[in-house]
Formats: C-alpha cells, sequence, structure tokens
C-alpha cells in the first residue's frame, strides 16, 4: 500500500518546460552554439549538470561550463521565472491526496529558489512535507539521486510505498532505477509514446485530470488493493 505521493514540479505542477527551453537555447547562443528550439526542449527534465553536455564537449565545459549554467541562471530567473504559471487545480489535487491519508514530496531539478517560487505559484507551500532539489542530488535524472534523497526524507520509505508523477522520460527513468513506479503527465509536452517507453505506468492530461479521475488512478487507495 502506498505512503506518499512525490511529484516533479516543472511541466508537472507549473508550466515552465517551453521556458526554461528558450533560457538554455539563449544561453547556448550566447556561448557560441546555435541550438534548435525543439532539440533543446527535448532535454529539459534533465538538470543542467545532464542537459549541456548533449551539446557541448568535454573540453568546453570544463573550460566555460560553470559560467554558462550561471548564465542561464541568472537570465531563466530575470527573463522567464516571472511567466511561469501554475497548472489548473494542482492545490484541489494536492488537497484529495492529503484527504486520502497520504504525504506528499517534491523532487525536482529545480533550484531551491525557484522551488520555493513554484510553490507559491501552485499554491502548496502548506501541503508540501518533504522536498529535494538539484542541491540535494549529486546527480540530475535520469539519474535516481533526487528520488533516493526524497525518500530518505520521507523516513526511509521503500520504493513500493511511494508513486513519482511527473512529465518527462527522465522521470519515469530515473525513478525506475531503484522500482519506483510512475504516473506520467502531458502537460509538459512529451508524447505519451516516450513516457510509456520509459515506464510510466498509466497516463493523464494534467493535475486537473489525475484529480478528475483519482478513483481510478493508481494513486487511490481502492485501485492498490486490488
Amino acid at each position: 500500500m502506498i505512503a506518499a505521493i512525490i511529484f516533479d514540479i516543472d511541466g508537472t505542477l507549473v508550466d515552465s518546460v517551453d521556458l526554461h527551453a528558450r533560457a538554455w537555447q539563449e544561453t547556448f547562443k550566447h556561448f557560441g552554439k546555435e541550438i534548435s528550439f525543439a532539440d533543446v526542449r527535448r532535454q529539459i527534465g534533465k538538470g543542467g549538470d545532464q542537459l549541456m553536455p548533449v551539446f557541448f564537449t568535454t573540453a568546453e565545459l570544463k573550460k566555460f561550463g560553470e559560467e554558462m549554467e550561471q548564465f542561464r541562471g541568472t537570465l531563466y530567473k530575470r527573463d522567464y521565472l516571472p511567466q511561469v504559471r501554475s497548472f489548473p487545480c494542482v492545490r484541489e489535487l494536492f488537497e484529495r491526496v492529503k484527504q486520502e491519508g497520504l504525504r506528499i514530496a517534491l523532487a525536482s531539478s529545480a533550484k531551491e529558489d525557484e522551488l520555493k517560487t513554484y510553490k507559491e505559484l501552485a499554491r502548496i507551500t502548506d501541503l508540501v512535507e518533504e522536498e529535494t532539489s538539484a542541491d540535494d542530488a549529486e546527480k540530475s535524472k535520469p539519474h535516481p539521486d533526487i528520488f533516493e534523497a526524497v525518500l530518505a526524507e520521507l523516513g526511509g520509505l521503500k520504493p513500493h510505498e511511494a508513486i513519482v508523477v511527473g512529465d518527462t522520460p527522465y522521470d519515469a527513468e530515473a525513478a525506475g532505477k531503484i522500482d519506483l513506479r510512475t504516473i506520467g503527465v502531458l502537460c509538459g509536452g512529451f508524447p505519451e509514446t516516450d513516457l510509456r517507453a520509459a515506464g510510466c505506468i498509466d497516463i493523464y492530461r494534467d493535475p486537473s485530470d489525475l484529480l478528475a479521475r483519482y478513483d481510478d488512478s493508481p494513486l487511490s487507495a481502492r485501485m492498490d488493493e486490488r
């Protein structure tokens, strides 16, 4: 029986994937590489440590990788973070989860200060019990570090006692490496075929759809008991 739901944030609870992609695309151009928006967007869901090596060599990253990530962070917070909006019914979904007696945790590749803003936008600050960010993991998704950290924060829950909700294949891949199950949502823009191929056990349009079909979802106790 599950005891906790672990939510990703970017693309899952808040509409930020395109904004992250634009910030990275602009950053890459500043550092000398014209990368298409589509190519960058496909990598969103990874942290910078896993995303930058897709487009830059080891030598390039050694030379200016840290500067590039700092540039992107400043750019995103200044120009793009103010444009982020919450998806509908996030607070209502969290309230339903709490009514069911389940614990709520966040596991994101976002920085801690971005995480604070996202929680405020989604109106969930008071409903979140534990959280981990990029600052709590040596490697970001698709490595499982963030999920290992959040299970530890939840008192050492076993993987079968929690379910992840995320929007990217990288969420499902990272969770799957430590035997966590993942529910996929389409609001981050990744195709259902990609989410299922990465291991998602069920797919919903967005948080409002998951809330509307909660009783028949893997989050429901009645489903868990079947």
